[in-house]
């Protein structure tokens, strides 16, 4: 009986591509914060998962919600 998971424990997982391709393996990388399996390029680059990135380097705020009032001389002639 063939469980769930083709490659079970080994520390590898297939290739995408369907059954044809089973035979191809990439090494699993786990999130450096968290542990959990990374699949995107970048996140598999940096060694954190986009949540746990985001936890070490937030964004900058926008500076468009940064609004104030500027206090402006009156044009002339109006």
């Amino acid at each position: 009986m063939e469980s769930a998971e083709p490659f079970p424990e080994s520390g590898v997982e297939p290739l995408p591509g369907g059954p044809a391709d089973r035979t191809a393996r990439r090494r699993v990388v786990r999130c450096r914060m968290c542990g959990r399996p990374l699949t995107g390029t970048e996140s598999r680059r940096t060694g954190l998962g986009p949540a746990c990135d985001a936890k070490l380097h937030p964004a900058p705020p926008d500076i468009r919600s940064r609004r104030h009032e500027v206090e402006q001389d009156p044009l002339p002639g109006i």
